[in-house]
């Protein structure tokens, strides 16, 4: 059984939080249970998650309604194992011994929930396979 201290770290981190971010920690949480510590922040956070995102994640069996974006900090950063970066260009801190990925999706703001589910698809594939990576099948 892994203990907090052996858990992996990820954050994920776009420019609002309110889509591509909130995706990939909802699926990381929703996959890994209590093996990883899931974060997700914003550069520019928005006020709220996008509505189509909320939707789309519900059609998985997955509620964020309740999430709410959250501002970048240094510390969050400073705290992970692994950042995963969507969309939030230089505003992102570097730190030695961090794992750094950029992940490239399209932006969901303003798209409709049939624009957003290809998205959140791709989004579930790439967390799968980080998980994989992380967190190997078979390790409790």
């Amino acid at each position: 059984m892994t203990t907090p201290a052996d858990r992996p770290s990820v954050l994920f981190v776009c420019v609002h939080n309110a889509g591509r971010s909130q995706m990939a920690a909802a699926f990381l949480t929703h996959l890994a249970g209590d093996r990883v510590q899931v974060r997700s922040a914003g550069s520019a956070p928005a006020d709220t998650v996008n509505p189509a995102v909320v939707e789309a994640m519900s059609e998985s069996g997955i509620d964020i309604a309740a999430e709410v974006p959250k501002v970048l900090t240094t510390d969050a950063v400073r705290s992970s194992d692994v950042v995963v970066t969507m969309g939030c260009g230089d505003s992102c801190p570097v730190f030695p011994g961090k794992r750094y990925l950029d992940w490239r999706f399209p932006d969901p703001a303003g798209q409709g929930v049939a624009s957003v589910r290809p998205i959140r698809d791709a989004i579930e594939q790439r967390v799968r396979g980080l998980l994989d990576e992380i967190v190997p099948p078979g390790r409790v």
